[in-house]
């Protein structure tokens, strides 16, 4: 662009005039794009310091969304750098609108209570609207099943309240209590994303966003005229935004999608002219009696502008159909007492009249609007054509002015995420955005463990988990610390704790061993536990709905079978006449008469009936063994066997009666059965189960983890012994 001399002195005046807190505003059209520079004075009044317009060469948006964003990019890019000629100021921050078909308005109510009388400051008013704004998020979050993700691009206060009465501003004033009415309203996250990313690829940076409507109607419907109940349309190219005020507020918002680009598509198809020249005429239609144009065959031709009205008739029925079922729906299905158009889409031949008749409202009730809603704007460049065109442009700088809204990108984890700027930005905030949901930023106790013991359920809780560590910059943080823009957050995710874990042993039911008398000797058997129907050993871990039965008694089979003896003849429990199923309890008395197959057991059991400091038959003899003779010696780390005798060693092993294992590393042979299950090692190894001699006893077959009831293999290595820690 090259600029005249009156330009040129243009551009020191307007240098000149712009305050530091002058704003760049940005009309992202689906035909064009408007930018604007300018600052408001103390009185309030917008000064228009420099304006430019550029065209789209293509149609690289629709329905007001991007679909090209690398063209876009470079028509944002060629209005700044008109506008930076124009001013002679380097133009780095933007404020745009969003339109779109996909919008949503959720109304919400937030309430502050303060512990005493307050002043209530600009701070208070903030932080109260932006608590209803969250509130209202969450309530879209939770009622659309879209599955799209939606950002807050504007609102607008209805009320304000003062200890529950209706007040229009509370700054200022002394209260215990305050609340807002507010509306929200929401477009879903790639239609942000695309704005976002046209203008960052043209080397600006977004300063505010709003919305389209939102622009318009605080320019077009002053806040004196709110009192009643109007609506404003602005028909842009490719859609037409509605807002509606009511009462001194602004009550809702909507758009349709459908607006001035169906009436060119219109006109193009009709006259066989490309999209271009269809518009030119659609636009000249409106401020003359006659247009001119070349159709696609080169002929030169002239049609009256009544003739163009009459061809977009049926599409300004269908549009202006739909903008008054809309604005019916938005206004509590009742008509409006008025309706402002705004827009190049609203000037179409029989746009107004068509409107006011399916609102049931009267012709002079829907009127166009021009520059009288521009009375408060100041335009420093005379050549600039005042028009309804500009108030959306105009609006959206106002509105930085008004009503900071905006995104703040930050890195979390090394991706770039985007953040509603709601004033008061924390790692919270940027980690559930991220996707980090709450058990990856607190800690997670670890999973209970539910079972059952004698058929009453119990608990075990988990262990606590760690805590997440965060930094930002570099530097440690917590969730609560505050993020800005370009923040650098790193998440190491908290920890779930170990889920709760208990042994049998640690059951207060537990006992290790049952005594029984056998013929007079009192002999310790391992006490019999059961887990799921299945015999588990002390240092079994419990594990989730499992049935725990710790059985208080032995059969009269398992006692024998335990003791490695036979009996012959009546056997006595408690001196009543049993068989091998009778339950054997705790300091039961079993007497019975040993085969001579097993009379050196008999012999034993005889020897230590005559001694009265023993407990356990001595292990010397073959072949069975009850108790053991180890002393406290073995509550060390590894188990003392020194006092194990020759005999005890399979030092004359028979291959063809003896079961070869190794206990602790060092041989032994099992003897008398076909089958052995660990408990049976008990016989032949010398270490005491009746109480414990160590932190815990540790039990393994060839290196793994093992149960008493567990089945042995010939040659299996075994560890037996007490460990302390």
């Amino acid at each position: 662009m090259n600029l005249s001399d009156a330009e040129k002195k243009a551009v020191v005046s307007a240098e000149a005039q712009l305050p530091d807190d002058f704003v760049f505003g940005l009309d992202i059209g689906t035909r064009s794009i408007v930018g604007t520079v300018g600052y408001r004075q103390p009185d309030g009044h917008f000064v228009v310091v420099a304006q430019a317009a550029v065209q789209h060469e293509t149609r690289a948006m629709l329905d007001g969304q991007i679909h090209d964003i690398g063209k876009v990019a470079d028509t944002i890019r060629s209005v700044s750098d008109q506008l930076e000629q124009l001013t002679g100021k380097k133009l780095n921050n933007v404020c745009i609108a969003a339109a779109g078909r996909v919008l949503k308005t959720v109304e919400q109510e937030a309430e502050v209570t303060f512990t005493t009388e307050t002043v209530v400051t600009t701070e208070h008013v903030y932080s109260l609207d932006m608590l209803a704004v969250e509130k209202a998020h969450e309530t879209l979050r939770h009622s659309d099943n879209s599955g799209l993700k939606y950002y807050c691009v504007g609102y607008s206060v209805m009320r304000y309240y003062q200890n529950d009465y209706p007040i229009t501003n509370l700054e200022g004033h002394k209260c215990s209590k305050i609340r807002t009415e507010l509306i929200a309203t929401f477009l879903p996250e790639e239609v942000v994303d695309g704005l976002y990313a046209a203008v960052e690829r043209a080397g600006l940076h977004v300063e505010n966003l709003t919305l389209e409507p939102i622009a318009a109607i605080n320019i077009a419907i002053p806040e004196r005229f709110r009192l009643l109940n109007i609506a404003l349309v602005d028909v842009g190219a490719g859609t037409s935004d509605i807002s509606i005020t009511k009462d001194g507020s602004i009550i809702a918002y909507g758009m349709i999608p459908a607006a001035g680009d169906e009436l060119t598509e219109c006109i193009a198809k009709h006259y066989l002219v490309d999209f271009q020249e269809a518009d030119r005429m659609k636009c000249e239609s409106t401020e003359q009696e006659e247009v001119e144009f070349q159709d696609i065959m080169g002929l030169p031709m002239t049609v009256k502008s009544s003739d163009v009205a009459e061809v977009v008739r049926e599409n300004v029925q269908s549009i202006t159909k739909q903008v008054a079922e809309k604005i019916i729906e938005l206004n509590g299905d009742k008509s409006v007492s008025a309706v402002f158009v705004v827009g190049g889409g609203g000037k179409i031949t029989g746009f107004t009249e068509c409107l006011a008749e399916y609102l049931g409202v009267a012709k002079e009730r829907v009127a166009l609007r021009g520059s009288e809603v521009l009375r408060e704007v100041t335009f420093l460049r005379q050549d600039l054509e005042i028009d309804s065109l500009l108030v959306t442009p105009i609006g959206i700088c106002m509105n930085y002015y008004e009503q900071r809204n905006n995104f703040v990108f930050v890195s979390v984890n090394g991706e770039r995420i985007k953040l509603y700027d709601k004033g008061n930005l924390t790692v919270l905030d940027a980690a559930l955005q991220k996707g980090l949901t709450n058990d990856k930023v607190f800690p997670q106790r670890g999973d209970a463990v539910a079972y059952y013991v004698q058929g009453n359920l119990r608990m075990q809780r988990g262990e606590p988990g760690e805590s997440a560590v965060i930094r930002v910059n570099g530097e440690e943080a917590s969730i609560a610390t505050p993020i800005h823009q370009n923040d650098v957050v790193e998440i190491e995710v908290s920890t779930k704790g170990k889920p709760g874990s208990i042994e049998i042993q640690a059951l207060p039911e537990y006992k290790s061993a049952i005594s029984f008398y056998v013929n007079g000797t009192k002999v310790d058997c391992p006490c019999f536990v059961s887990a799921n129907g299945q015999l588990v050993s002390a240092y079994y871990e419990i594990q989730n709905e499992d049935k725990i039965e710790i059985l208080p008694y032995y059969t009269l089979e398992q006692v024998l079978d335990f003791m490695d003896i036979a009996a012959e003849g009546e056997v006595l429990v408690n001196h009543v006449p049993a068989n091998l199923q009778t339950k054997v309890y705790e300091n039961f008395t079993v007497d019975c008469q040993i085969t001579d197959k097993f009379h050196e057991t008999d012999a034993v059991l005889q020897e230590s009936m005559d001694s009265s400091d023993t407990a356990a038959i001595d292990q010397s003899h073959e072949p069975m063994s009850v108790g053991d003779t180890t002393d406290e010696s073995q509550s060390s780390e590894t188990v003392n066997t020194e006092n194990i005798t020759d005999e005890q060693k399979s030092q004359s092993f028979d291959p063809e009666k003896d079961f070869a294992i190794t206990v602790n590393g060092e041989p032994y042979a099992l003897r008398g059965k076909t089958h052995y299950i660990l408990v049976d090692v008990l016989d032949i190894y010398p270490i005491d189960t009746s109480k414990a001699h160590g932190d815990y006893m540790e039990i393994k077959i060839n290196g793994m983890d093992a149960e008493f009831s567990q089945p042995l293999a010939e040659h299996d290595a075994v560890i037996l012994r007490w460990v302390t820690r």
